[in-house]
């Protein structure tokens, strides 16, 4: 999945990207309003991490300018400010979730992978059919049984097409959101990483249509 951290705070920035491209996200980093309100109404992303206190524009602007503008990705609002009614004032703005500094890590991945799961309609972290099983959460897979080795890019996609189940999706959307803005989005490549995944996880796994892109079925 591909999250937009806006956020000041450099060292913290730097630490909530690690801990989520750990978890196999791609991540980008802002941290002015001005910048941050471009790339959410520019980007595609999957969820927003969102402080309240950015210089130029402050966060519970940028988040009423992109609900007025119809940017519907959800929003984790991380702000300094305890009083409940900064909270009250995001909640009610349109954020879907937030989280108070200082925060433990687990729990902003926590709440970061509740929301992806909420906003993909998946109830369970884990997807299974026949003899595989594949963790979203850590992108680790068996089959019947035994460890599957896939490189963070094929599980990027896995992912993608498990929280997309039952949608046809395009090689250029799984480019778009598997890869951070500075990277190589060759969506030529999504191919030869499908072809990877039915090799290793089933020739019948996923369904592919011309023109319409590649389908996990219910």
């Amino acid at each position: 999945m591909r999250i937009l951290i806006g956020e000041d705070e450099e060292a913290l920035c730097t630490q909530m990207r690690t801990a989520l491209e750990t978890e196999g996200h791609a991540v980008d980093v802002t941290h002015r309003g001005e910048e941050t309100l471009f790339m959410g109404q520019s980007e595609p992303y999957d969820l927003v991490i969102l402080d309240l206190g950015l210089p130029e524009i402050d966060g519970l602007t940028i988040l009423k300018r992109w609900r007025r503008d119809g940017v519907d990705v959800p929003v984790l609002i991380v702000t300094a400010r305890s009083g409940w009614s900064e909270r009250i004032d995001g909640l009610d703005a349109g954020a879907d979730d937030y989280v108070t500094k200082p925060f433990h890590m687990p729990e902003l991945l926590a709440r970061v992978r509740a929301l992806l799961r909420r906003r993909f309609g998946q109830t369970t972290p884990v997807f299974e059919r026949g003899g595989l099983r594949y963790e979203v959460r850590s992108g680790l897979a068996t089959r019947d049984g035994l460890a599957v080795d896939l490189t963070q890019l094929e599980s990027a996609v896995m992912t993608y097409l498990v929280m997309n189940m039952g949608r046809f999706v395009s090689r250029s959307e799984i480019s778009d959101h598997i890869y951070a803005y500075d990277g190589d989005r060759d969506s030529n490549t999504i191919a030869v990483f499908i072809n990877r995944l039915r090799a290793k996880l089933g020739s019948d796994l996923i369904r592919t249509v011309r023109g319409r892109g590649y389908m996990i079925e219910k």
